[in-house]
């Protein structure tokens, strides 16, 4: 029996990542997917189309804007075939990429569909319908997700949408209904709403964002809410019904009060569910939990001791950065090296205008699990570079032991935060405290000042804020002290 050293199923940012790392440690890998070439829902249906959608919004945005600073442009001609081959042209180029990379490194690609047999061998479907079988040592799980559906809600109709048919804009609907306030349909509500389309957010929660700190949020709120047309907070979507002219939905609100109104499109955005079925996996010891997801170890090990998972079929955050980390783990644990994932902070972005960035503690999780700590603010008014921008409403924040003065959490809302936020990332990985990134000098004039001048507020030393010293005293559990400009 020939068996494979590795095989990899699925080549998204978490399969791709491992099988090139394998690849560079000597482990003959064979990595299978159903695409041309490596990339996933990340470069091919998420990450990079939506980023490179996000940024045509941005320079349309930017441009209206620039009559502040006294220049003013003629209204936008869009070109939706061209903005959409220059979309497809991004992601041919870094998939294509991916493949001659594969090809460089001796990685053997298959193209097709993988089920498990047993433990110990997998059927390879081919796109011309001929079969395979897969003898392998070890295997890695690296399918991927899928857009949720709303049980019970979901009709079939070319004028509902989901987070992967969004991204061809087809066309620009003169409105379009987003459910759910989450980060995918901001995104997207964005894009559609620069572009035209009068967007609207129906969230069954008090607010959108509900896993980023309320501070943070508020200032996006204030930028979207004249962009969109409306936004229906503690709102339920109970039916939809497509008719000749859109899609006739009925909401009902917190006191159960109903209405309809009629949307040329519906975007379904309620998040994304993992992508374990249809592989085999009850021919293996393979268990999966009761959120599906599949069981995992710290070292990204399942059940069947040589099947490992890794990426959004393992667990939350369904990133493509963890998903990538947890791929490198999985491989050096197979080459016999003592890794394990354990990461201290794995940073969240939300690329939205202006975006949000957090990593570590939120203040609400430091408040939930009792920790004595210190919310040091910088408000971007104060930055010189964000004041020659013309952005002024971002907001860099700390979230600071008391006792320790260590950095447990950053978040950031602002142009480039997501850029920004992996100076925190590093700080909290490596137990930096607020006297490190006080003393750390950055350039300027920059937003990453805006860190820096944070962990001064907390010293009560902000060089732009007038904020006198305060005596850090020793606080009872539960208590949070805010240190910001009056």
């Amino acid at each position: 029996m020939d068996k494979k050293q590795l095989i990899i199923i699925g080549a998204g940012p978490g399969g791709y990542a491992a099988a090139f790392l394998a690849a560079d440690l000597g482990i003959v890998t064979t990595l299978i997917d159903s695409e041309p070439n490596p990339g996933g829902v990340c470069l091919y249906r998420g990450c990079i189309p939506s980023k490179a959608l996000l940024h045509v919004a941005k320079v349309i945005s930017e441009s209206a804007e620039a009559k502040n600073f006294g220049v003013e442009f003629s209204k936008p001609k869009i070109n939706i075939k061209k903005m959409r081959m220059w979309k497809d042209d991004i992601v041919n180029k870094l998939t294509s990429g991916l493949g001659q990379i594969s090809k460089m490194r001796k990685i053997e690609y298959m193209k097709g569909k993988a089920s498990f047999l047993d433990s110990e061998s997998t059927e390879l479907i081919k796109d011309d319908g001929s079969k395979e079988t897969i003898y392998f040592e070890n295997a890695i799980i690296a399918t991927g997700s899928h857009p949720a559906k709303i049980p019970g809600l979901t009709i079939e109709s070319s004028k509902v949408l989901d987070s992967t048919s969004a991204l061809n804009i087809d066309d620009i609907p003169k409105s379009m209904l987003v459910i759910g306030g989450g980060y995918i349909g901001l995104e997207l509500g964005t894009v559609y709403a620069t572009l035209g389309t009068k967007i609207t957010v129906a969230e069954m929660l008090p607010r959108i964002l509900t896993g980023a700190d309320t501070d943070l949020v508020s200032v996006l709120s204030k930028k979207i809410t004249p962009l969109f047309d409306s936004i229906l907070l503690e709102t339920k979507v109970v039916s939809m019904e497509e008719v000749k002219n859109g899609i006739k939905v009925m909401f009902e609100d917190n006191k159960k009060q109903k209405s309809e109104k009629v949307f040329d499109k519906v975007l379904i955005s309620i998040g994304r569910k993992p992508n374990t079925m249809n592989l085999g996996l009850e021919n293996t010891k393979v268990e999966i939990n009761e959120k599906g997801f599949i069981k995992v170890d710290n070292q990204l090990r399942t059940t069947d001791k040589n099947i490992f998972a890794i990426g959004d079929v393992a667990g939350e955050p369904m990133l493509a950065h963890k998903a990538s980390h947890e791929g490198r783990t999985a491989v050096e644990v197979i080459a016999g090296h003592k890794a394990v994932f354990e990461p201290k902070t794995i940073p969240a972005v939300v690329f939205t205008d202006p975006e949000i960035a957090w990593c570590g503690l939120t203040e609400a999780e430091a408040k939930e699990q009792n920790k004595n700590i210190t919310v040091a603010k910088f408000p971007w008014a104060a930055s010189g570079r964000a004041l020659t921008i013309g952005r002024t409403d971002g907001l860099t924040k700390l979230i600071i032991d008391s006792e320790t003065e260590r950095i447990l959490g950053v978040g950031i809302v602002g142009p480039g935060a997501g850029d920004l936020i992996s100076e925190g990332v590093l700080a909290i990985e490596m137990g930096a405290n607020a006297t490190d990134i006080k003393l750390s000098i950055h350039p300027h004039p920059t937003l990453s000042e805006t860190i820096m001048e944070s962990a001064e507020v907390f010293f009560g030393q902000s060089t732009h804020i007038y904020k006198p010293r305060k005596v850090h005293k020793v606080h009872k559990v539960h208590k949070v002290r805010k240190v910001q400009s009056s």
